[in-house]
């Protein structure tokens, strides 16, 4: 069987009492990048062989993961931090895996992830919202933007410290979001972790008051249509 399984974005003490199970009893783990697992591991006494699996990783990597399933393994597949297949290849390998073999076991193993911990402290509409992932660095960035500022569900979207300031300009300037509330969400679950809201420009402000740090969350309000009212007749 291949388990799916999620590891905390950050305090360690988020991961589940299943995912350390699981991690405990399968046969080889798949890592992202092995020696961030090891901390993980580590810390729960958990003694199993680790094989990086990455977006780096070749094809004949896919095949020997195929061939121990073949044989029989259990394996579990984890990423640094949170749910894979989630903005990391863990998707790209599971379909492989179900190309080769189609009647194999997958299972999840739920967990952390960013983009559902943001929400859930947002104070806004969650019941339907748009998750896009990172910014293109370049190319396409653009159009990523005036995406944003056509659809009227909730937005979640991940961005790094280096391009933070950027995005929310773009959210002020191509998305035109004006004064729709954000929430800026930095470092969830860790030490210093920082929830920021307010319009662009307010948060903004107070980000760019020192030096930025982290990984961060952005949620945008939806658009909210404004009822036209009748008087009564």
């Amino acid at each position: 069987m291949l388990y799916i399984v999620s590891t905390p974005i950050g305090n360690l003490e988020d991961i589940t009492l299943r995912a350390i199970t699981v991690l405990g009893n399968v046969d080889l783990i798949l890592a992202e990048d092995t020696r961030v697992t090891k901390i993980l591991l580590d810390r729960y006494n958990i003694k199993k062989g680790l094989v990086s699996y990455h977006q780096h990783s070749t094809l004949n990597k896919i095949e020997r993961v195929i061939d121990e399933l073949r044989k029989g393994k259990d394996i579990a597949l984890v990423s640094d931090a949170g749910t894979p297949g989630i903005n990391d290849p863990g998707g790209f390998l599971v379909r492989k895996i179900l190309e080769a073999l189609p009647d194999v076991k997958i299972i999840p193993i739920p967990g952390a992830n960013a983009a559902i911990a943001a929400l859930s402290i947002s104070g806004v509409p969650a019941d339907e919202f748009l998750y896009l992932g990172f910014p293109p660095h370049k190319k396409g960035r653009k159009k990523f933007f005036e995406q944003i500022s056509q659809a009227k569900q909730t937005i979640v979207f991940y961005e790094s410290k280096y391009r933070i300031l950027k995005a929310l300009k773009e959210l002020k300037d191509i998305a035109k979001i004006g004064e729709r509330p954000l929430i800026v969400a930095r470092e969830l679950t860790k030490q210093f972790e920082t929830i920021y809201r307010g319009t662009a420009d307010e948060i903004l402000m107070h980000l760019g008051r020192g030096n930025v740090l982290g990984e961060f969350v952005v949620v945008v309000s939806p658009k909210y249509k404004v009822k036209s009212e009748k008087p009564d007749e």
